[in-house]
């Protein structure tokens, strides 16, 4: 089992360490929201309600898209998510207009 590593002794070790932890938080944040986000969309489309499901779905594509840009997600895992969403919300209107 391996234990704690030995702390960092050279200069450029410590900023790296320094820069992970920073860009570790702003990526969990980043995680965070789209996953509520998703949430959202999901409750809205199983309330039934048309109107906050497609509000909620253009602020997810967006964030998706900007995550997928700015590279905290991989594109493909974006276009994924964004194709799953967009499926239920389009099936949610179909429902409604059958």
């Amino acid at each position: 089992m391996p234990g704690k590593s030995k702390p960092k002794k050279n200069r450029s070790a410590l900023k790296r360490a320094r820069q992970s932890l920073k860009r570790n938080l702003r990526n969990k944040t980043i995680r965070t929201s789209l996953k509520t986000l998703v949430k959202k969309v999901e409750s809205a489309v199983s309330s039934g309600n048309r109107e906050e499901a497609s509000k909620v779905l253009k602020e997810a594509i967006k964030a998706f898209s900007t995550a997928a840009s700015k590279g905290f997600i991989h594109k493909n895992n974006a276009s994924r998510k964004i194709s799953k969403l967009t499926r239920k919300v389009n099936a949610l209107f179909k429902a409604e207009a059958a």
